[in-house]
């Protein structure tokens, strides 16, 4: 099978070679990643347009006799998703579902501490705020991410991906302003199908990017 993308830094490139006409060099915009491997997409694409990069944690809420599928999603400032036709139809109880939400809390607040630290949050209110993440199955994450980004005041949120499904931009339901996707194909399984090093992305490679990001410097061995 023809994959698109060698890995996600090359994804982020692609995806930057279609964003720095419209958004580079601009200082109201910055770069939002969902960790964790949404990182190493938006690190690059921050650098092609020398905006300032950030992270928003989303938890995705699994259905629990099949994690992969996501019933929802909660948002690192308690903004979420849920998907109510879903939930009924796979038989997801009341109690389950505050369950994967008290479960998915725990988890936010670990990654915040993880990929932050002490460093403050990237003021949005007011800027173009580039939502990015290394693809998009369902959309569950990215809703509640745009969910998370509206409270804080945004002027525009713009989703952006190297790939989706056919149609994605109508799955996120006016959530967004604006989508750009650099491959929408419309046979899709999955988001790894699409990339030959789909290699699951470490805390610690968050925070070396997100650190690295912070302090200005590029990278120059991709």
């Amino acid at each position: 099978m023809n994959r698109p993308f060698t890995d996600r830094r090359e994804a982020g490139r692609q995806l930057a070679a279609q964003l720095v006409a419209p958004y580079g060099g601009r200082r109201d915009v910055v770069v939002l990643a969902l960790p964790r491997g949404g990182v190493p997409v938006a690190f690059d694409v921050a650098q092609a347009l020398g905006a300032p990069l950030d992270v928003l944690p989303v938890c995705k809420l699994g259905v629990p006799w099949q994690p992969e599928l996501a019933m929802g999603a909660l948002s690192s400032n308690g903004a979420q998703y849920v998907d109510e036709a879903l939930i009924r139809e796979a038989g997801v109880s009341e109690a389950q579902l505050q369950s994967a939400l008290a479960l998915a809390r725990i988890e936010l607040g670990r990654r915040e501490a993880r990929y932050r630290g002490e460093r403050a949050a990237v003021p949005v209110a007011g800027c173009v705020a580039l939502l990015i993440d290394d693809g998009m199955a369902t959309g569950a994450s990215l809703k509640a991410a745009a969910l998370a980004l509206a409270s804080l005041g945004p002027a525009r949120i713009v989703a952006a991906l190297p790939v989706a499904p056919a149609g994605a931009r109508a799955r996120l339901d006016g959530t967004v302003d604006d989508f750009v996707c650099v491959q929408t194909p419309a046979s899709f399984m999955s988001v790894g199908q699409f990339y030959a090093d789909f290699t699951q992305v470490d805390d610690e490679t968050v925070r070396d990017l997100l650190d690295r990001a912070a302090a200005g410097s590029s990278d120059e061995s991709h």
